[in-house]
């Protein structure tokens, strides 16, 4: 988009105040479209006269806009012919840089060959150490393996080992559990007999006591 500087901007012919430094966009530039849509705004916001299809412009506001662009259209003209006046430069210069480009291509593509003898050398010595580095790998991968073996056997052994152990000692512990809760409820077998006794012996007691009341004369009460 075409900028030019508005240092050279004098007021219109009216006399009124030029638009405010709001429509101005970077260091005193102007956006022409930018004023043109202010423009618009300037005429969509007026009053609109209703059953006529016409609007009420505030005139004095219009025309300070139109000064504003009319003022500002030369500085961009001068601004785009200057542009225009240095295509050519600006066209010689990326000649000149693309020129240096093929030639730093050049001399790049002449340095690789000379050094393609090197990089051959350079990938047989690679090639034959990623080979020795391989052999060196599978022969650490094989012994690995094999010690992965004798650790698992020997961990297999401890672990029935401990796996018998352990049944030995749940089955002794299993017995005395047996034991000891058959004690237990041999005690209160022996609470419940003896606890048994006293219940019939009260019943009988009562029993008697109860006869005896019904067989003593009217009068006479224990």
């Amino acid at each position: 988009m075409l900028q030019s500087q508005l240092s050279n901007v004098e007021p219109n012919l009216n006399g009124s105040n030029p638009p405010p430094q709001e429509h101005l966009s970077g260091e005193g530039s102007i956006d022409i479209q930018q004023e043109l849509n202010r423009l618009e705004e300037i005429v969509l916001s007026s009053l609109r006269i209703p059953l006529t299809g016409r609007t009420l412009i505030d005139e004095e506001k219009l025309l300070d806009q139109l000064d504003y662009i009319r003022l500002a259209l030369p500085s961009l003209f001068q601004e785009a012919a200057a542009i225009l006046d240095q295509k050519d430069e600006i066209l010689l210069e990326a000649e000149e840089y693309g020129q240096q480009v093929v030639e730093a291509a050049q001399a790049k593509r002449a340095q690789i060959l000379a050094e393609s003898d090197i990089i051959h050398q350079a990938e047989q010595e690679a090639e034959q150490l990623r080979r020795q580095v391989q052999q060196e790998c599978e022969g650490i991968m094989q012994e690995t393996l094999a010690e992965i073996d004798r650790k698992r056997y020997a961990c297999q052994q401890e672990l029935d080992q401990m796996r018998q152990t352990a049944i030995a000692q749940a089955q002794e512990i299993e017995d005395g559990a047996d034991a000891y809760a058959d004690g237990i409820l041999e005690n209160i077998e022996q609470d419940l007999k003896q606890m048994l006794r006293i219940i019939t012996n009260g019943r009988q007691q009562l029993q008697i006591d109860n006869l005896t009341q019904r067989n003593s004369p009217p009068g006479k009460k224990k």
